[in-house]
């Protein structure tokens, strides 16, 4: 086993006393004193400062950059603006998810960011597969995520200009000094930044942020709990090889002009089976919400059942709910059972626990949209 990498903020997460993790083949903060409850609450009223560093940042460079990369999604990339983001899928060729990622158009190349446990198989497979001519450089930097109702406040007085932005868009910025990349996006269900920033001034950049009275650092405890109440998937647990994106509700990921009868149809891994479930809807399972009964959280792998005693599905992401103050859970179950409302039975320690049918996200997310 090879040790565990360290983000540019490592030092700072043990001055503040994090409890350090190995996660994606880092080591990285599971929670600071504060508590993963206090610190989802704190995101959810305030505003939260995690490290992201881990993730991978990539540059697509090339002729038409968006051409070659859409040859590998099935998102619409080359109708993406100058200055947006949007959420892709590298599909394989049976339609199954290898990862999820985000894209912005930066004009004459792409920017991508993509998860950590999937970085370098990813980089493998876009140098693998992309046309000739393209290239993919890997960069070194830091990624924070200012995150929460108050993450609009404190970029006001830090950098005024990205607040002009609304969700999914993605700019240029300086804050005290230190060039930054800003989108405003996460994954907390909240408002907020991704900020990216040089490897070397990364500890300085939170420093800064920290020292505003809202912020908080915050850990990857709290960041899935946030996540799952805004119904947000997580590679490797919500969506794999073996699920196609319609299935796991994510045909809004397959854009419209790849989509049949569109006008770059197709063209990616997997499009024959992922777009006849597009067309057809025939599949037999469906990512749903799920809401649990008391307090005892329905964690991942847990089996799911219907009245009559038939196993109808399972858990992939489970766990208590401190916004929603109940048990919340994601998983998938057969299309008779996936009906919001519906009364299912998960398995936990040899009892049947009933849970409901429900609408995702479970939280009112708080995305900027402009006024």
């Amino acid at each position: 086993m090879s040790q565990p990498k360290r983000t540019p903020l490592y030092d700072l997460h043990v001055e503040l006393g994090a409890r350090m993790v190995p996660f994606a083949g880092f080591e990285m903060p599971v929670q600071f004193p504060l508590g993963v409850k206090k610190e989802h609450e704190h995101t959810r009223q305030a505003c939260g400062l995690f490290d992201v560093s881990h993730m991978g940042q990539l540059l697509l460079r090339g002729p038409s950059p968006a051409e070659a990369l859409e040859t590998l999604v099935p998102a619409d990339i080359v109708g993406l603006p100058e200055g947006m983001q949007r959420y892709a899928l590298f599909t394989d060729e049976a339609g199954g998810i290898l990862d999820d990622l985000m894209v912005v158009n930066a004009g004459d190349h792409l920017y991508l960011v993509v998860n950590a446990a999937c970085r370098d198989q990813d980089i493998a497979h876009l140098r693998e597969h992309l046309p000739e001519g393209h290239e993919i450089e890997e960069l070194d930097r830091g990624l924070l995520a200012l995150q929460g109702p108050r993450a609009a406040d404190v970029m006001a007085r830090l950098c005024p200009e990205a607040c002009e932005m609304v969700f999914m868009q993605h700019g240029l910025f300086e804050i005290d000094g230190i060039p930054v990349w800003v989108s405003r996006s996460g994954y907390t269900g909240e408002d907020g930044f991704e900020i990216s920033v040089d490897g070397g001034q990364t500890e300085a950049l939170a420093r800064r942020l920290l020292a505003e009275p809202e912020v908080e650092a915050i850990g990857l405890g709290a960041r899935d709990s946030l996540r799952l109440e805004a119904g947000l998937c997580l590679y490797g647990h919500d969506i794999d090889t073996t699920t196609l994106p319609v299935e796991a509700g994510l045909i809004w990921a397959i854009g419209k002009p790849r989509r049949p009868g569109g006008e770059r149809a197709g063209g990616f891994p997997g499009a024959e089976p992922i777009l006849h479930q597009v067309a057809e809807k025939d599949h037999t399972r469906r990512r749903v919400g799920l809401l649990g009964e008391g307090r005892a959280p329905v964690r991942e792998g847990a089996e799911l059942f219907d009245a009559e005693d038939n196993r109808i599905g399972v858990v992939t992401s489970g766990g208590f709910g401190p916004s929603v103050g109940q048990p919340v859970a994601m998983g998938y179950v057969t299309i008779a059972n996936a009906e919001v409302g519906t009364t299912v039975y998960a398995e936990v320690r040899g009892k049947r626990l009933p849970m409901t049918v429900s609408r995702m996200p479970f939280v009112t997310p708080g995305y900027y949209r402009g006024k």
